[in-house]
């Protein structure tokens, strides 16, 4: 049974293999409250994960060890069971979705384990690996709905509770719910005035729904930029504890979370992915009255692959109104481009891309003009697109 003695347990197995991240106070992010961010990121694996499967490998028995340990992931879980399984010198396979991200997949096997790669997602990867694991003799390894996986995990509560004293709120990322069970179970035993808060994608919402159904629910689909927390289904464990310990789960948009990825590349100098960015998406999107509170939010992973964190960053600046892209209706003639290139030099904008068309106008002689530029914020986009009205130009 999961208790707090053996959180505490998990704490002093894990000296050896974890790196212990310290607090970081953000400043610029969610000025509405005092912001800490808990940098898992920054974690040996960029992931929190190795924290609970390496602590579940360390509880098995010599002749388990011996068999191997089997896992499935969308990447991070992966990542904590290779290296925790390489350090003890066991086989490890690993059930990948083949959807991971490439950087996920090469690191996994740079931590010395096999890979699976499994069509579709983590719930299809999940079921491959039970297969395996019957067929082979290994010992499967939950990256979530386990008892020692969720100890593992609840060290980090000891660590914040350790780091900062007067926290009013934890805001946790919820995929299958490992994370914040153990967090939220932690919390409790040791401080229940703390309230402790789940973020779920708006597109795999399953503990969210589950939790308000009162009872375990499955997603037929999900689909999001947080490939991390991306579950059909919550544990029972996990579901159980999320039930009884977690105080609200609120909903994150991607676009939300893609903000808040560039908010921390900016703010913070920090890289996370998009489970990792998810609550403190939360916190800047006001999901939860914290408003003059103390909040740690936990930053849970930074394993991003490059290509997808460049469509992020896109995506982050066109919804933080950092880049935008105007469609102009005009008179074909000379001189057009080079007037509107003033105006919009002379609110600050600067130009990153101009496209010509002809197309179907009212004029005969009419074109189009697509401009797209770098601008401060929307106040900034609606001042140029103003000016440019009050100039006479006509915007599509």
């Amino acid at each position: 049974m999961l208790s707090l003695d053996k959180v505490f347990n998990a704490q002093t197995v894990l000296k050896s293999i974890i790196r212990e991240t310290k607090l970081v106070r953000a400043y610029g992010i969610a000025p509405h409250c005092e912001l800490y961010l808990k940098p898992e990121n920054l974690q040996i694996t960029g992931s929190f994960k190795v924290r609970g499967s390496a602590y579940k490998i360390a509880m098995l028995s010599d002749e388990e060890k011996a068999k191997g340990v089997i896992a499935c992931s969308a990447g991070n879980h992966a990542q904590g069971v290779a290296l925790a399984a390489t350090k003890n010198g066991i086989k490890s396979l690993i059930c990948l979705p083949d959807s991971a991200p490439i950087s996920k997949v090469e690191a996994t096997k740079g931590f010395g384990a096999d890979v699976c790669l499994v069509e579709g997602c983590y719930d299809d990867a999940y079921k491959k690996a039970l297969e395996l694991k019957d067929s082979c003799g290994y010992t499967f390894v939950h990256p979530f709905d386990d008892e020692n996986v969720i100890a593992g995990q609840g060290t980090i509560a000891l660590e914040v509770l350790n780091d900062l004293d007067n926290i009013d709120a934890i805001v946790v990322p919820v995929g299958g719910g490992g994370l914040i069970s153990g967090i939220a179970y932690t919390v409790k035993q040791i401080r229940p005035s703390i309230k402790v808060y789940g973020v779920q994608m708006a597109g795999a919402p399953s503990m969210y729904n589950s939790v308000n159904a009162e009872e375990i629910r499955c997603l037929e689909s999900v689909s999001t930029i947080a490939d991390g927390i991306a579950v059909k289904q919550p544990g029972e464990n996990t579901f159980r504890l999320v039930s009884e310990y977690v105080d609200g789960i609120a909903l994150v948009s991607d676009d939300e979370v893609a903000s808040a990825i560039l908010g921390l590349m900016e703010k913070q100098k920090m890289i996370a992915e998009g489970a990792g960015a998810a609550a403190v998406a939360a916190v800047m999107f006001d999901k939860f009255d914290l408003k003059g509170k103390r909040v740690v939010s936990i930053v849970s992973g930074g394993n991003i692959d490059v290509t997808s964190l460049s469509r992020v960053i896109d995506r982050g600046l066109l919804n933080s109104g950092r880049s935008t892209s105007m469609l102009i209706e005009l008179i074909d003639k000379p001189g057009q481009l080079k007037e509107i290139s003033r105006i919009i030099a002379d609110c600050g904008g600067n130009v990153t891309g101009v496209h010509y068309e002809k197309g179907n106008t009212e004029s005969v002689n009419g074109c189009y003009l697509r401009i797209e530029m770098e601008t401060r914020d929307f106040d900034h986009v609606n001042l140029i697109t103003q000016t440019l009205k009050n100039e006479g130009f006509k915007l599509i």
